[in-house]
């Protein structure tokens, strides 16, 4: 059996003692390294507007901006203008990393008193009345841009004007996404409008035109923030709302702005991770790692029955700690120090056995938590060594399903992640930021930059960044290998609400059996799984001078390197 001492003297960084790269060692596409930058991103064409930004000596930075805005055209059911963003920098002349937290705050006259006249007992999931938060996306842009750009502002949205007024032909999955969300996709005829030709959703492979989307980002690419926030495009989304029974003003959008944070960390085995504060569910990994750091991984080893079963155990007691204080840091006192410390994950190690699941009964009752549905993740390393991870949300897929008349944006429904229980941690509140599921990571070594990387995928993305980091840093995999081995998923994901364990299949059915018999509630789901997420990631090789990226091949996504 494998050793699973949890004190013991481990390895601290540096080459694993044992490398598990042979089982996976053979990849669908190989990780992309490269001398002079990198860029990562879940669809192609947003990966190759980035790779053009840099090649005009854009800050990493800048090509974030470019690859996320042709996603917001290219993936409109993940990421959109309507959304709300994360992201942490490195920037080699501050030689610190940075946090902001692009999200938006509730309008303010979005009360529960509001939806309680309604008769409703909870936030819509769809329509005006779920898009009553003030989405952050277009605000963190241009905040990231003036403290990092270089290249021109209206060069940044070059590519994804292009692709909205021009057209892409549809990729299979996401013209799949259109079709099963074809009813939410004609419940208002803006939407209708977007994504059915000849009274039918668009196909794949059907050139994709998006004007009105277009007009909305050359709006943005003229007057930046201002359009958005204060102009034209913000007079289309008020009146729209207006008319369908919205909640949110034009002075919300007048009064909202992002924020610049340090972040928050942890050291595992000498690597420093970096997460955004709450309201995002980032420090769930710190303490994960916290826990983690006990166990000698690499004698336990990737893929066999007790790595899945510690995985998924300190993701379900950390979850715990996670749900309790998750929201807006400006509304609560957060314990940073505690939730953070060695000595609670020493503490709760104690509740984790290898012959049996932790009961959750044996915990006191929670707030019950939602899972995040669909995000897009991206990173960008430069050849001057700067590096950005970023994560962007619209929450459910294609969001509220609402589009305000002329504007082709799709308006997020983040805010039905809101209760309306007075008691909840996450209950809603005038002028609020919710809970948030989306996390960008980031990692440094000796001072330098050494890892960026996320996936999308609600509950799974602590583990799903779990998963990659402990298998490079574990197990010696290059960043494809860690992204394209077989994965797992305890508890909610995108666009599912069961709380089984997810295995990919191609784990071994004698490691399912044995799951199943420590107590684990096994659903096995098919290879490379949408469940899954998309995971993109880029490791940055100090040694060698090399970049090295990987893209998730469950997605539409590729790595470039150069």
């Amino acid at each position: 059996m494998a050793a699973r001492c949890e004190e013991q003297d481990i390895q601290k960084g540096g080459k694993p003692l044992v490398q598990y790269t042979d089982q996976f060692a053979a990849t669908g596409r190989p990780v992309a390294e490269g001398a002079r930058g990198a860029v990562t991103s879940p669809h192609y064409l947003a990966t190759q507007a980035g790779k053009k930004i840099l090649e005009k000596d854009g800050h990493a930075v800048d090509a974030a901006i470019a690859v996320n805005s042709v996603l917001c055209v290219v993936l409109p059911h993940m990421s959109g203008l309507g959304g709300d963003l994360f992201s942490l920098v490195w920037d080699q002349s501050e030689n610190k990393v940075q946090a902001l937290n692009g999200s938006g705050s509730s309008g303010s006259q979005v009360t529960r008193s509001v939806y309680i006249q309604k008769d409703l007992d909870k936030i819509p999931e769809r329509g005006p009345l779920s898009a009553n938060t003030v989405p952050g996306t277009v605000d963190a842009w241009w905040a990231l841009h003036q403290c990092y750009g270089k290249v021109e502002w209206a060069a940044l949205f070059e590519d994804a004007i292009y692709y909205a007024e021009n057209g892409f032909p549809l990729t299979e999955k996401t013209s799949k996404f259109i079709a099963e969300k074809a009813d939410i996709l004609s419940a208002y005829p803006e939407t209708k409008k977007t994504f059915f030709v000849n009274g039918s959703p668009i196909q794949a492979g059907e050139i994709f035109v998006q004007p009105d989307l277009a007009w909305s980002f050359k709006q943005i690419a003229r007057d930046g923030r201002k359009a958005f926030y204060e102009g034209v495009i913000a007079d289309k989304i008020i009146a729209s709302l207006e008319k369908h029974g919205g909640l949110l003003v034009k002075k919300d959008f007048e009064d909202h702005q992002v924020d610049w944070e340090d972040p928050i960390s942890t050291n595992y085995r000498g690597y420093d991770v970096y997460q955004v504060k709450p309201n995002t569910q980032g420090i769930a990994v710190l303490m994960m790692f916290n826990m983690l750091e006990s166990y000698d991984m690499t004698s336990i080893g990737d893929g066999t029955t007790d790595y899945y079963h510690l995985l998924a155990e300190t993701a379900k007691l950390k979850f715990r700690y996670r749900d309790e204080w998750v929201t807006d840091s400006r509304s609560i006192t957060i314990p940073y120090d505690l939730l953070l410390s060695k000595s609670l994950s020493k503490k709760v190690r104690t509740h984790l056995s290898w012959e049996e699941v932790y009961s959750l009964d044996d915990l006191e009752e929670l707030p019950e938590i939602q899972g995040s549905r669909d995000t897009v993740y991206l990173s960008v390393a430069d050849g001057e060594g700067n590096g950005v991870s970023l994560i962007q949300s619209i929450y459910h897929e294609f969001g509220s399903g609402f589009i305000p008349e002329g504007s082709g944006i799709l308006l997020q429904n983040r805010g039905s992640y809101f209760s309306l229980k007075e008691d909840h941690i996450n209950t809603l509140e005038p002028n609020k930021r919710t809970f948030h599921t989306i996390i960008p990571a980031m990692a440094l070594k000796d001072g330098k930059l050494f890892m960026l990387f996320g996936s999308m995928g609600g509950e799974g993305q602590p583990q799903t960044q779990c998963a990659l980091f402990t298998r490079v840093v574990d197990f010696g995999y290059n960043m494809q290998q860690a992204i394209e081995a077989p994965r797992w998923l305890y508890g909610k994901t995108w666009g599912a609400d069961s709380t089984t364990l997810k295995l990919e299949e191609r784990i071994s059915a004698k490691t399912m059996d044995e799951l199943i018999d420590r107590g684990h509630t096994v659903e096995k789901v098919e290879a490379y799984s949408q469940l899954m997420g998309h995971a993109q990631g880029i490791v940055v090789d100090h040694d060698r001078g090399v970049y090295a990226a990987g893209a998730d091949p469950r997605g539409d996504g590729i790595a470039l390197s150069w």
